[in-house]
């Protein structure tokens, strides 16, 4: 393995950054506008809940549909290359993109609407079941030995980025358009967006060049023929804490990334506008978290720095939820911990940094990607009906301890987080 970047090295690691910040926004704008999509796409008799629920649930489908998309894209990186695949995620994600931006609603179509707009999001899911696990394998196995660290950390951020992006372009269209504008037609445009974002991806990935450890497992012969296989074989121990590290990493962008900024806007009263801010200022936070982590586990290893963030990420999100679950909440301390557990959410950066170093390059694609996929998809299942629930039953409870319920949870995830660098720290220092 090259001890040094080259500046072409550089450039495509640059590039598949910018490339996963793009495929995330594809997959992500979804949720931004789904009250315009349940309008146009579903029945008008049914009520609004029904309408609203389809949705969600047909942009659930993307998130079940991933760990097929993940299995099967990863085992043809792990027998035909890591840009294939990188390649082929991006155009199963592009071209759904820009279908919606056109699809006819069910006044003109009837009920094949919803069914397409179904499989839009299947493919979706398929797509992005593959993209970031290949991402993560693709930069590792660029970059070298002393900077993993810092490069799957910017890759993080950058994906992580594609939210904020979501953000950017939702918080643009609601000044740009009325209420009214958006409904007839102005939601379609942040699709067409993403399918030009697409077509920018699919552009740059032509410049990717096929990883190095990749090239050489290809000259040995040394190829599995059914890396899966291989993986729950041989790999069962690699397999368990890559899905405990995943869960951590679930917990912290589901609960403070996507669903808090929600709880604060409903229960401080704060206006849309002011809730869209501070979910993009949390992703910033967090982004550079990713970033910081990976940087400093360069430096001091992985062990001592994913301590630090699972010790950082247990107090800051303690201090959070008690001034939040306060009888006379303050929002600037409640902004001030939001903000400080945000950036100790960088210990999300430690998911690809562990997983990538515990499996064999000849089923590196195909390990990684099972895990992650897998554990997301049922973490990511339960998460948010766990967390509405803890949430209602504080709000209730204020003056009891009881309120610390959902505290009690981030800190076990800390707690995991501390256990995996426990578990690792003879394979990976």
């Amino acid at each position: 393995m090259q001890k040094h970047l080259s500046k072409n090295d550089v450039k495509i690691l640059g590039l598949s950054s910018l490339g996963g910040t793009l495929e995330f926004y594809d997959f992500i704008i979804f949720v931004f506008f789904a009250n315009f999509i349940s309008q146009h796409f579903f029945p008008h008799d049914l009520s609004e809940f029904w309408k609203v629920l389809n949705t969600y649930g047909t942009f659930a489908a993307g998130y079940l549909a991933r760990p097929l998309g993940g299995i099967v894209m990863a085992h043809f990186g792990d027998k035909f290359g890591r840009k294939n695949m990188f390649v082929l995620s991006i155009l199963l994600m592009v071209l759904p993109t820009f279908l919606l931006a056109f699809l006819p609603g069910f006044e003109s179509i009837g009920y094949a609407a919803p069914v397409l707009l179904l499989l839009i999001r299947i493919f979706q899911g398929i797509a992005i079941g593959g993209e970031l696990p290949g991402a993560w394998v693709f930069v590792t196995e660029h970059a070298p030995e002393n900077k993993k660290g810092i490069y799957l950390g910017v890759l993080t951020a950058c994906v992580v980025g594609g939210i904020l992006l979501g953000s950017v372009v939702s918080l643009i269209m609601n000044v740009l358009y009325t209420q009214e504008e958006l409904h007839a037609w102005a939601w379609r445009v942040p699709f067409f967006l993403g399918g030009i974002f697409g077509i920018i991806s699919l552009y740059l990935r032509r410049f990717l060049q096929e990883t190095p450890v990749f090239k050489q497992i290809q000259q040995e012969k040394s190829i599995e023929n059914f890396p899966l296989k291989e993986v729950l074989k041989s790999a069962k121990f690699e397999v368990f804490v890559s899905m405990l590290i995943t869960w951590v990493l679930t917990g912290c962008v589901v609960i403070f990334i996507l669903i808090m900024p929600n709880f604060v806007q409903s229960t401080l009263e704060i206006s849309t506008l002011e809730r869209i801010y501070l979910q993009m200022l949390g992703i910033v936070f967090a982004c550079f978290g990713c970033i910081f982590s990976g940087y400093l586990s360069d430096k001091f290893g992985i062990f001592v720095i994913c301590s630090f963030f699972a010790f950082l990420l247990g107090i800051s999100s303690f201090c959070y939820f008690n001034v939040f679950y306060a009888l006379k909440p303050s929002l600037q301390n409640v902004v001030i911990f939001y903000l400080m557990t945000c950036f100790s959410a960088g210990i999300t950066n430690f998911c690809p940094l562990i997983m990538s170093g515990l499996f064999d390059t000849k089923v590196r694609f195909s390990g990684l990607s099972f895990s992650y996929n897998i554990a997301y998809a049922i973490a990511g299942g339960f998460t948010p009906q766990l967390l509405t629930i803890l949430h209602s039953y504080a709000l209730e409870n204020l003056e009891h301890w009881s309120r610390f319920f959902l505290s009690f949870y981030v800190l076990f995830l800390a707690f995991i987080a501390l256990l995996v660098a426990c578990l690792v720290r003879k394979r990976l220092g």
